[in-house]
């Protein structure tokens, strides 16, 4: 924005300018530059631009800065796109199967050919193959924000929470579907305590509960009695009260049987039923601000480390406050001048817990005897601690069950958002496979930081745990960032990762690459990308994703809005058919190649060293009654030439 200058004048002086600044000549006339008239160039005096008054300047500058900003975004996008088109894209497949819903699913779960989804005032169960709806239960005043399933053998654990933060166990079989218990239900709201997070360890034999109330928070931990369940539906006892008239139960909900819903099988909710209620074996609580010591003699110490087992919990110690307040002071003389600030210290409001089995990183005593795939030691890390805990199971045992494989730490300015175990696998002939039999002491997780960047830790028995990048923190674009990952346990060594952009991408940890991308219709696309509600089954390699439609989401009419759920089958797709197909590696070769051969147990080895030695000996001593019985025919044939 300027004023012409000659736009104040009637008249206007031209005059011819010489490009370029004007020199000094040098003294000598010969190394004067030659006059060309294409050095000079034509000026009109009357075009000149006058320097605006404020507050005009101002505006001008503003005006240009935003053009020069949106001309750096818009170079940007261009490069963005350029690096695109250059970059090769992986292969992009899309669902084979969708399924519309009549409500919003707000969370779902994969267990067997079982999809439950939790939505308005409960949840419902779908078949996993066909998308049809076996059954709907919906008696809560709430909707179902987070829910969990695990597999029983034949028969299903649901974990349902609803908005309250009340945890709800449901036990599904072929028979029906029965409440087990309201795991924090209380009659007193002013006593009600909310479920922040569960998990279910692989198999269903314990549950842990992270609750909050009051100002406190703790973990709760219950043995669930599947046994007894098992008798329990196969010879039912009727929950009957003698001090109190049968009155109908609240939850009791006949089988849905609408016209417009197709049903795959006969269930129905029995809620006269009465289960095993689960029996809770322990109360974890935040570790607590070292301070100190209690104790009189170290001996008190060595005894207060019972239940759990961590690497520099300071929890039990021998430090005196006096011995603490020294420590302190030598500290505080030179940072004292850094440290005026008050820092009010928050204490540990989160935790991440695991049930880990004894073939990941804890060995099992000989004297505990149980199945292999039982868990045996719930490992936490608290936020705002550098401690990851052990707690054994089994607390009738009084040694100490487990250790840890080695401790690791994350690249500096990098924090542990995630965690998350694979199933140990081994490359064989240029492909990931699982051992026909567990391996112990050996381990693989992949850990997932609040800055996007994802790493790969491995940890065998004596060997120090490795850490390795799978994905680098984005730097330029942000939009490529990791929101979620989920490992694919049925394909070995296989992990789905979830962007902010809304791209859904197949690794392969061990190479590590991008194998493919799933993709939604064109008409779908994730409404909350850094968010993306998914769920992976344990058992199949295939997962489900829910698409939102852009007019459905921006409708009014929320009762007659269509939210559909996506179904991609891993094993349908030709880049992942041979995968599928065959990951086992049998025990044969894995005692022939002596690369695997180190990773089997002690008693595999040396059983395979024996018989190896055996067949050796064996076929020594063949050999030996080979030569034997020649020896011998030879000696008979010399006595017979002799003879005659």
């Amino acid at each position: 924005m300027s004023i012409p200058r000659g736009s104040q004048v009637q008249k206007r002086f031209s005059s011819f300018m010489r490009k370029g600044l004007l020199e000094v000549p040098s003294p000598a006339e010969k190394d004067w530059p030659k006059d060309d008239e294409d050095d000079y160039v034509f000026v009109d005096l009357g075009q000149e631009v006058d320097s605006l008054p404020q507050p005009y300047r101002m505006i001008n500058k503003m005006v240009n800065l935003l053009f020069d900003k949106c001309w750096e975004v818009i170079q940007e996008r261009d490069a963005l796109r350029d690096v695109e088109f250059s970059r090769t894209q992986p292969t992009t497949y899309p669902p084979l199967v969708e399924n519309k819903l009549n409500k919003m699913p707000n969370c779902m779960a994969i267990s067997q050919d079982y999809v439950f989804i939790g939505g308005a005032k409960g949840f419902s169960i779908y078949n996993l193959y066909n998308a049809k709806r076996i059954y709907i239960w919906e008696k809560l005043k709430v909707d179902v924000t987070s829910i969990w399933a695990t597999d029983l053998g034949n028969e299903i654990l649901i974990a349902p929470v609803d908005e309250m933060g009340i945890a709800r166990l449901f036990y599904f079989n072929k028979d029906g579907l029965f409440l087990i218990k309201a795991i924090n239900e209380v009659d007193d709201a002013s006593k009600q305590t909310t479920c922040i997070k569960m998990e279910m360890s692989q198999g269903g034999d314990f549950a842990a509960f992270l609750l909050q109330g009051a100002g406190d928070i703790w973990l709760d931990v219950y043995k669930l009695p599947k046994e007894s369940w098992l008798k329990e539906v196969e010879h039912p006892q009727p929950a009957i009260n003698p001090k109190k008239k049968r009155q109908p139960q609240p939850n009791t909900l006949e089988p849905v049987t609408s016209e417009n819903l197709e049903m795959d099988m006969n269930v129905c909710f029995r809620g006269d039923i009465k289960l095993s209620l689960p029996v809770h074996i322990m109360k974890i609580k935040p570790p607590k601000p070292v301070t100190g010591t209690t104790f009189k003699s170290p001996l008190e110490v060595f005894a207060k480390v019972e239940d759990y087992y961590g690497l520099g919990s300071g929890q039990n110690h021998f430090i005196k406050d006096s011995q603490w307040e020294q420590l302190a002071a030598i500290f505080l003389a030179p940072h004292q001048k850094y440290l005026d600030k008050e820092w009010e210290e928050e204490p540990p409001s989160m935790a991440t817990f695991h049930f880990l089995l004894p073939s990941s990183i804890i060995t099992m005593p000989v004297e505990v005897k149980g199945p292999s795939g039982v868990a045996c030691v719930l490992g936490i890390h608290w936020a705002g601690s550098h401690n990851f805990f052990l707690y054994s199971l089994h607390r009738t045992l009084k040694d100490k069950v487990g250790f840890p494989l080695g401790v690791i730490a994350l690249p500096k300015g990098c924090s542990c958002q995630s965690i998350h175990f694979l199933k140990y696998f081994l490359v064989h002939k240029g492909q990931n496979m699982y051992p026909e039999s567990p391996l112990k002491s050996h381990m693989k997780c992949v850990v997932l930081c609040t800055d996007s960047s994802l790493y790969l830790v491995t940890a065998k028995r004596t060997q120090g745990p490795t850490i390795s990048v799978l994905v680098e923190r984005p730097i330029k674009h942000l939009d490529e960032a990791i929101c979620a990952v989920a490992p694919v346990l049925a394909l070995p060594g296989m992990l789905l990762i979830f962007s902010k952009n809304g791209s859904v991408q197949l690794m392969d940890v061990a190479k590590p690459q991008i194998i493919c991308a799933f993709a939604l219709p064109r008409t779908y696309h994730l409404a909350v990308p850094w968010k993306p509600l998914f769920a992976v089954s344990v058992q199949h390699p295939c997962f489900l994703l829910r698409g939102d439609h852009p007019d459905e989401i921006e409708s009014d009419d929320t009762k007659n809005i269509q939210n559909s759920v996506f179904y991609f089958n891993l094993e349908a797709y030709p880049l992942l058919e041979n995968i599928s197909r065959n990951h086992t590696i049998p025990e044969t070769d894995m005692t022939e190649n002596m690369a695997f051969a180190q990773v089997l147990p002690l008693e595999k080895r040396c059983e395979s060293f024996l018989q190896k030695r055996f067949q050796k000996l064996e076929k020594k001593v063949k050999e030996q009654e080979h030569w034997t019985r020649l020896r011998r025919y030879s000696l008979l044939l010399q006595r017979e030439n002799f003879r005659k």
